[in-house]
């Protein structure tokens, strides 16, 4: 094997023994002492008889390698040298020739015996660090070199220059086998442009840097945390897009934060979510911890987007136990594999059942007692109840009715029922199924605060549209996208507000726990987009150029737009500036039960106009959009 073979090989794969090492260092100790006497005497006399070589390389080497080991100095894989192994050094060697020197002046002042020349003693200092620490260095500079792949290597700019930007630039020198080769950084702060760290310009984030990226060959940018926010309030991730620049962001700041070693393997490719992200929700942590741990929580809906995440979150505040409940048999299966596996010390049970079901329901009540109950059961989607008008209020109506008056009967402590901003000023069968669960509950809150009864508080919950839930555009698009196209819009004005499912199941839980009882909460769902401007970040994101947008038409019941609140709402803050309490309608509980009981019924008669013109009279600001329902608003207006 070749010499040149033997050393990329040690230098690229192998690792020295620390006591190779260690050798290595007492070594160059030893060469800088004879260093130090060639350069204080003349070279005949460094090796004469009576010469101080001897007595100087045996003490300062014995005493070097005492605090060697104290410090560890030799321990660090020479390749991944830092500055705090350099800063090892410095201490070890400091404090060696410190108490050398000052044993050298009192055996001269004190006993007029020349121990060691003071001079030959720094001199030694010098070249010992000069040289430990520059080995350290070469061996680190021949490593990136050696193993550096340029053909493969994909430029890249990091756009950060504080200290996730370091962090990852530093990864990216640090990788054994090179994805990325750094070509430069990005920066808005002014402070940083023009300056070189790592050996690399910062650039200025303005509307030449595209030029440069593309002058430079660069196929990535990798963006920080801090600077996500130019992603989604400019034009700059369409331009980069555009010119087949990937943008690479961090998924995970936490796993980031406890391996900064391996974080370039965290990087990811950007996601249409992570657009539409906000800054983080800030919660009162402690708050809920104090109305969850040790209850007894009951969830329906609990194997969907929704109330799975609500299974999580409140499973991370230590329950007493989890009553999870759901009609689809597998994914309450997958969940339940999941509590197994993460939560393992909680008694959960999975419960296969319709929440419609008022027996079945009653026997779960009566076994279990839940304190807490969170309401994430319904059917949600829009064009199919509106085709089936029945099973929308069986399943929504009833289910909700019956769980909210057994909550009543055994005397559970908080109802949080989760609704939807399709139940403000409904155009569809759903989102009035979810108005009218809303006025039941609402209406109950207020006949037990009127009776006095404070033993259960009703809380709704209403937000938007939530980024990956079951059936929602996103998933829809990037399967189009990924069978080649087109992509479906329904209309090019149409608009939605949008919002994690992590984000809106933290909010549910604390307007839970901040509620008293009657409360409607509505989320700040930050600005709408525009479903059009969607579908093309996300056709960009994924780097095709030859995907259509087919515009479909509004499906039945769906409006171009959704509210939070009706006209004739207004809201009140709470201390969460994300939640607010909406001022609604209130109406009475026995006219709003007798008149649900007359909807339920003709439910089973399974008359899709009846059922619908019977709802318009429960909601009367219910104006069908896009539907054959239509005709009942047209006949009211006659």
């Amino acid at each position: 094997m070749k010499i040149g073979n033997i050393v990329q090989n040690y230098i690229s794969e192998r690792v020295l023994p620390i006591w190779c090492i260690f050798l290595l260092d007492i070594f160059i100790v030893a060469i800088s002492v004879l260093l130090a006497c060639l350069l204080r005497y003349e070279f005949t006399s460094v090796f004469s008889a009576n010469s101080v070589l001897g007595k100087a390389t045996l003490w300062i080497v014995l005493v070097n390698m005492v605090f060697f080991r104290v410090f560890h100095t030799y321990a660090n894989v020479l390749r991944f040298s830092s500055f705090v192994d350099i800063m090892h050094i410095v201490v070890s060697l400091t404090i060696s020739y410190f108490l050398l020197i000052a044993a050298s002046l009192v055996c001269e002042i004190g006993f007029d015996y020349e121990f060691i020349p003071v001079s030959v003693l720094i001199i030694s200092y010098v070249f010992t660090f000069a040289i430990m620490a520059g080995m350290r260095v070469l061996i680190k500079i021949l490593y990136e070199y050696m193993n550096f792949d340029g053909q493969h290597g994909t430029n890249v700019f990091i756009f950060g220059t504080r200290e996730y930007g370091v962090d990852i630039a530093k990864s990216i020198r640090s990788k054994a086998h090179y994805k990325y080769r750094l070509r430069g950084f990005i920066s808005s702060d002014p402070v940083f442009i023009g300056k070189v760290i790592m050996g690399q310009k910062v650039y200025p984030y303005d509307d030449e840097l595209i030029s440069v990226l593309i002058e430079k060959n660069v196929r990535s940018v990798i963006v920080t945390p801090y600077n996500m926010d130019k992603l989604k309030d400019t034009n700059f991730t369409d331009k980069l897009l555009t010119h087949n620049i990937k943008i690479l962001i961090i998924p995970n700041l936490s796993e980031w934060n406890t391996d900064k070693a391996h974080g370039i393997n965290q990087l990811k490719e950007l996601q249409i979510e992570d657009l539409l992200q906000r800054d983080p929700i800030q919660i009162d942590m402690h708050k809920i911890a104090s109305h969850l741990e040790g209850k007894r929580v009951m969830i329906t809906g609990a194997a969907g987007s929704i109330g799975s995440e609500i299974v999580r979150q409140v499973a991370s505040f230590n329950p007493y136990n989890l009553v999870l409940i759901d009609q689809a048999e597998t994914p309450l299966h997958d969940i339940r594999l999941e509590l197994q596996s993460r939560w393992m010390e909680i008694e959960a049970e999975t419960i296969v059942a319709d929440i419609s079901n008022a027996t079945r329901m009653e026997q779960i009540f009566k076994q279990y007692r839940p304190q807490y109950v969170f309401h994430a059961a319904a059917y949600k989607h829009v064009p199919m109840m509106e085709d089936n008008a029945s099973e929308a209020i069986q399943n929504n109506v009833t289910g909700t009715r019956i769980l909210a008056d057994l909550a009543v009967k055994y005397k559970t402590e908080k109802f949080v029922m989760i609704s939807t901003d399709k139940a403000v000023n409904p155009s569809n069968v759903m989102g009035c199924s979810k108005r009218i669960c809303e006025i039941y509950v609402q209406s109950l809150a207020k006949k037990l605060e009127h009776d006095g009864n404070k033993t259960t508080q009703f809380i709704t919950t209403r937000f938007g549209n939530v980024l990956g839930s079951n059936g929602s555009v996103i998933p829809l698009f990037r399967k189009q996208i990924e069978k080649g196209g087109p992509v479906t819009v329904t209309h090019p004005e149409i608009i939605r507000y949008f919002m994690t499912i992590p984000e809106a199941c933290r909010l549910v839980l604390e307007a839970g726990s901040m509620g008293n009882g009657g409360e409607i909460y509505i989320f700040d769902m930050g600005k709408p987009v525009k479903i059009l401007d969607l579908a093309k970040q996300m056709i960009s994101l994924s780097g095709r150029s030859d995907i259509q947008i087919k515009f479909t038409g509004l499906r039945h019941g769906e409006k171009l737009y959704e509210v939070l609140l009706n006209d004739k709402e207004h809201t009140k803050p709470t201390y969460n500036e994300k939640i607010m309490i909406a001022d609604v309608r209130e109406y009475d509980y026995d006219d709003v039960k007798e008149k649900i009981g007359e909807l339920e019924e003709v439910t089973y008669t399974y008359d899709q106009m009846k059922i619908v013109e019977k709802m318009k009279e429960l909601v009367p600001e219910y104006v069908s959009k896009n539907s054959v329902f239509e005709q009942l608003d047209h006949k009211e207006g006659q």
